[in-house]
């Protein structure tokens, strides 16, 4: 639950990265779009959204069998095989509630694409579309020891697929359909109109959610947790470093130019 609780404040902690990042007349149109995600994915994820993903069904869809959380007691591996009496593990709600925040951060992803290009109300209803049509069975095939990518063999430690790869291409594919934002001043950067601090802000927070992010994947204080937080620890800083002595190189070349 520790570990819930930081990927859960991921979700608001990614509202003011992307916010620091649009133009001050988005800013918060980007806070409320990530926010709202909150409210309306963990109410899917509850009625059906489990269901879909861990309920019992075939190798790409799942079923109604979960819906509303019918069934549930002690599971034995991410909610599957219910057992209320000979449980192996931990409770099918931690697991529930767990897996809702990873849904939850997806699809609040592709918010920064869509700022200033949808409005709100098509913006809620592709949020709960988007859930159930595609994070539910992305998730499905690859977290599922049911999905037939899980079956052939896929890994995927923290949502590298499941969470980036599907929020990115969806994202992708919004601007592409939406086309370029309203009033959009490609020098609102260098105009001084956006708010880099809550950007800064949000890197921390984010920062501090993976540790759940990773560190709650491995489902138990052991080895494979270890060494989750060895790679957020020893490998992204040096990643960090790397992208920020990138951008130095760029700045110097924009406001030193060769002669």
């Amino acid at each position: 639950m520790a570990s819930t609780a930081l990927v859960y404040m991921m979700t608001p902690a990614l509202a003011c990265f992307y916010g620091g990042l649009v133009e001050s007349k988005n800013f918060l149109n980007q806070l409320f779009l990530a926010i709202v995600c909150m409210a309306i994915v963990p109410v899917q994820w509850c009625l059906f959204g489990y269901s879909f993903t861990f309920g019992p069904g075939n190798s790409v869809f799942g079923s109604f069998n979960n819906a509303v959380l019918r069934s549930i007691g002690l599971n034995n591996f991410y909610g599957e095989n219910s057992d209320p009496i000979n449980a192996l593990t931990i409770p099918s709600l931690s697991v529930v509630a767990f897996q809702s925040a990873f849904a939850t951060i997806t699809v609040a992803v592709i918010s920064g694409a869509v700022v200033g290009r949808m409005k709100l109300i098509p913006y809620m209803i592709f949020v709960f579309l988007w859930s159930t049509l595609c994070y539910d069975q992305m998730a499905r095939w690859i977290f599922s020891r049911q999905g037939w990518l899980n079956q052939m063999g896929t890994i995927d430690f923290a949502g590298g697929m499941v969470v980036h790869f599907a929020s990115g291409i969806s994202g992708l594919t919004a601007t592409t359909i939406l086309g370029s934002r309203s009033d959009f001043d490609p020098d609102a950067l260098k105009t001084g109109q956006t708010h880099l601090p809550f950007t800064v802000l949000g890197t921390g927070m984010l920062w501090v959610g993976w540790m759940g992010f990773n560190g709650g994947s491995a489902l138990a204080a052991n080895g494979m947790k270890y060494w989750a937080r060895v790679y957020l620890v020893m490998i992204l800083p040096d990643i960090f470093y790397e992208n920020t002595k990138q951008t130095k190189k760029r700045c110097l070349v924009e406001y030193f130019p060769q002669s």
